[in-house]
């Protein structure tokens, strides 16, 4: 069953790679108490993934700032060290955006967001989507139909908000 407005978010716990190596994060423990944007894509550094979901984050991050969105963070059912050389190439991390990794997608899954594309090598990845999460529930969610990068863009969910 798929996530939906007003549903509390399931218990993950994330990956990045921080000082010391591989961090495990606690997906509770950011979203506790706080106003979050979580948004998900099928890969890093596939086209539509790169060049348009992740900019349009950081292009609008200053306009979820002043929402009161106290983090904006990116999941990819990808490893830790393939985030961090997106992060890297992409910039989000300077932006204020915070890259994890849901390595054996679980999390995905627990979301009923997960989806197969045999033909291009895209197993038990993420539907793109993105959610505004308030104090671990679900206020807005932007699940993208089609390939494109509309209703789950920054702006997208921003329109979502007003």
């Amino acid at each position: 069953m798929t996530i939906s407005k007003g549903d509390k978010l399931p218990d993950a716990t994330l990956t990045r790679i921080g000082a010391e190596g591989p961090e495990q994060i606690p997906l509770a423990d950011k979203v506790k108490g706080r106003k979050v944007v979580i948004f998900a894509v099928p890969g890093a550094f596939t086209p539509t993934c790169h060049s348009a979901h992740v900019p349009s984050f950081i292009r609008t991050k200053e306009q979820f700032d002043s929402k009161g969105v106290d983090e904006i963070i990116c999941v990819s059912v990808n490893d830790p060290f393939v985030m961090k050389a997106w992060d890297d190439a992409t910039g989000a991390g300077s932006a204020g955006i915070t890259m994890l990794a849901d390595g054996t997608g679980e999390f995905t899954k627990a979301l009923g967001m997960s989806f197969d594309v045999a033909a291009v090598g895209l197993m038990g990845r993420s539907k793109r989507y993105a959610m505004l999460v308030e104090d671990g529930t679900v206020s807005i969610l932007n699940e993208e139909l089609g390939t494109g990068c509309e209703i789950s863009a920054g702006e997208g969910l921003l329109d979502s908000m007003q």
